[in-house]
């Protein structure tokens, strides 16, 4: 159902009379009758008696009419309230983002947020070490994993697991791992978080945990490289849907132990605590959440 089409309804009724409704409108008198009749044949009733003299609402119509108004009074209401919020929308952001999605993902999808509200400022500041609000000055933060300090406010974004991913042209070398302990046998890689290493990869099957210790030639503090090193056929990543999807979707990197859960990488839009919880943030959290459970949902086929 169009809300123009509701428009020119409490129009009609108010000039009584297609003709004047339609040069109100600025649009044809054909126009606006083929929208009464649209409107009508959705409602299967018929909202006007018309003759060729007069033009007068019918007892459904009266009723429909009434409730019409009001929908579009609280339309008209929901618009300025937008528009209010839209006013509010501006300052200075100071945003922490992961490497890998960061610059990859979410970039493009702050680009669009920002041209949405152009009063707002973005500091933008990446890396995988884990800010510390007040001394990097950080309103707020995306992390992946939940929060470990209880007292922040953590707002879950998605729920995404890691994948086990190499490239096309590794596997062809290497050939493909079949089982967890074939992974003992493969050049793995690994990123740096807070100076330590991630080479212990958990995953689970039908209730059981496995955990493995693997080994590898390349790490970096920059999950994002982990992820160019798998690309170029170094080796063999293990990181987030969300990352990698894109990759697995073009054919770059190809999935591995699929019977197998990997670990959890849900992630998490943070802020120290209920004061630092602004307009800005809720209205980036709808953003992330719609545009993650997209790219997720895409990735999945």
């Amino acid at each position: 159902m169009q809300i123009n089409d509701l428009k020119l309804f409490v129009r009609v009724a108010d000039c009584g009379s297609i003709t004047a409704a339609a040069t109100e409108l600025d649009i044809s008198p054909a126009s606006a009758s083929a929208a009464l009749k649209r409107l009508e044949k959705q409602l299967e009733t018929s909202l006007f008696i018309r003759s060729t003299r007069s033009l007068r609402l019918t007892d459904t119509g009266e009723r429909y009419l009434i409730h019409c108004r009001k929908a579009l009074a609280d339309l008209t209401l929901g618009q300025q309230a937008i528009d209010d919020v839209k006013e509010k929308i501006s300052g200075v952001v100071k945003l922490a983002l992961p490497s890998d999605v960061g610059r990859n993902v979410l970039l493009p999808w702050l680009d669009s947020f920002m041209d949405e509200y152009p009063e707002l400022k973005l500091r933008v500041h990446i890396g995988d070490t884990l800010s510390d609000f007040y001394h990097d000055k950080i309103d707020m933060a995306l992390r992946s994993g939940t929060p470990r300090d209880s007292s922040l406010v953590a707002f879950k974004i998605c729920s995404a697991r890691r994948v086990l991913c190499a490239s096309p042209d590794y596997i062809a070398k290497r050939g493909r791992v079949e089982s967890i302990d074939q992974l003992a046998d493969h050049n793995c890689l690994f990123f740096m978080l807070d100076e330590r290493t991630h080479d212990q990869w958990s995953f689970t099957q039908q209730g059981r945990q496995f955990k493995v210790r693997v080994t590898g030639n390349r790490s970096c503090n920059d999950a994002d490289i982990t992820r160019r090193w798998a690309v170029a056929g170094k080796g063999i990543v293990y990181k987030s849907s969300l990352d990698l999807g894109e990759d697995i979707a073009k054919g770059n990197l190809v999935p591995m132990l699929t019977d197998y859960q990997g670990e959890a990488a849900d992630l998490y839009l943070v802020c120290p605590g209920r004061e630092h919880v602004t307009p800005v943030m809720l209205l980036l959290r709808d953003m992330l959440r719609q545009r993650c459970k997209q790219r997720l949902e895409e990735s999945h086929g």
